[in-house]
């Protein structure tokens, strides 16, 4: 079958094309006939070993461990392994699996649930992981009915999810921070207010939230606390800076520690994808509170420049692979 491999860390050009054999499903596991994977940030950092911890997190200190990349997924179930009760073959799934940039892979039953009919293949492949971040992010600041949200990072990935959650959620204001040239999608989906970050800062302290969400981002930990509001909270999402060995998480660490001393809640987010968040957000998409925001799809063998334009920023909500 055809796949996405690299066996060295690096630039999106350590991937490749090829040819590899068949997966076959273990106990409690499907084989999919993959119809569409998405691609996040967590992908670009797998496929490039940075920042350094990753590495020594297990995925492999001097080679990466797993040759094919690839977690969303959406696709067809064609084979089931023991113990699988949940479904057969001919069933539509979404959900996540390891190293979905392939004709074909084995996902974990309890890690997968019928595909939305409201859907498409590559909508629901850029589901999972990017909407139960968001929706864990905003359990983790607390957001109550009524709230006022800052979504830094609105246009990303997590970002288009986190918009809409919040509304859906009942937070009474919520504003959005991107390009300008993203405006119009943020507004489309559902914030109130859009915050040009070239234009405005938008932890001035001249308006406070009572829960800021950072998304992949680079502020200092002391300019996102101006707008918080005495008692907010502050929920940060990744980071990307240049630091090759924690990247953005040193803030998390620093506000784990800060947090304690003052009346501001201050927290890191590592999210984890579960069965009962999935089954949420189907329940939100199927009643229409929540449509994924597609960028574009491409092919398998476009993999490389699916990573480029992530990577480049320009990409207007999730980016997903069509197979």
């Amino acid at each position: 079958m055809r796949a996405i491999v690299h066996d060295v860390y690096g630039t999106p050009d350590v991937l490749r094309l090829d040819e590899i054999d068949q997966p076959v499903p273990g106990r409690g596991e499907v084989l999919l006939r993959v119809r569409a994977a998405g691609v996040d940030q967590g992908v670009w950092h797998l496929m490039a070993g940075m920042p350094y911890a990753i590495r020594a997190a297990g995925f492999g200190l001097r080679a990466p461990k797993q040759r094919v990349r690839g977690l969303d997924v959406a696709g067809r179930v064609e084979a089931v392994g023991p113990d699988v009760t949940r479904f057969r073959p001919g069933d539509e799934v979404y959900g996540t699996c390891t190293g979905s940039f392939a004709q074909y892979a084995c996902a974990k039953e309890e890690e997968l649930a019928p595909r939305p009919a409201r859907l498409t293949p590559e909508q629901a492949a850029v589901v999972t992981i990017s909407g139960c971040t968001a929706l864990q992010a905003l359990r983790a600041g607390r957001l109550k009915p009524g709230g006022r949200v800052l979504v830094i990072g609105a246009s990303g990935g997590v970002g288009t999810y986190a918009v809409q959650l919040a509304k859906a959620l009942g937070a009474a204001h919520v504003t959005g921070v991107c390009s300008a040239s993203k405006a119009d999608l943020v507004r489309s989906l559902g914030a109130d207010e859009v915050v040009d970050y070239a234009r405005e800062d938008p932890t001035d302290g001249v308006h406070r939230y009572d829960l800021v969400l950072d998304i992949a981002g680079n502020r200092p930990l002391h300019r996102l606390r101006r707008a918080l509001t005495p008692r907010g909270t502050l929920v940060m999402v990744g980071g990307e800076t240049d630091g090759r060995w924690l990247g953005g998480y040193h803030r998390q660490l620093w506000a784990l520690l800060l947090s304690p001393f003052v009346r501001q809640q201050l927290r890191g987010l590592a999210s984890t994808p579960n069965p009962e968040d999935l089954r949420a957000l189907g329940e939100l998409i199927e009643s229409g509170s929540l449509t994924p925001a597609l960028d574009r799809a491409y092919p398998l063998a476009e993999v490389p420049d699916a990573v480029r334009r992530l990577r480049s920023g320009h990409a207007r909500g999730k980016i997903a692979i069509s197979l």
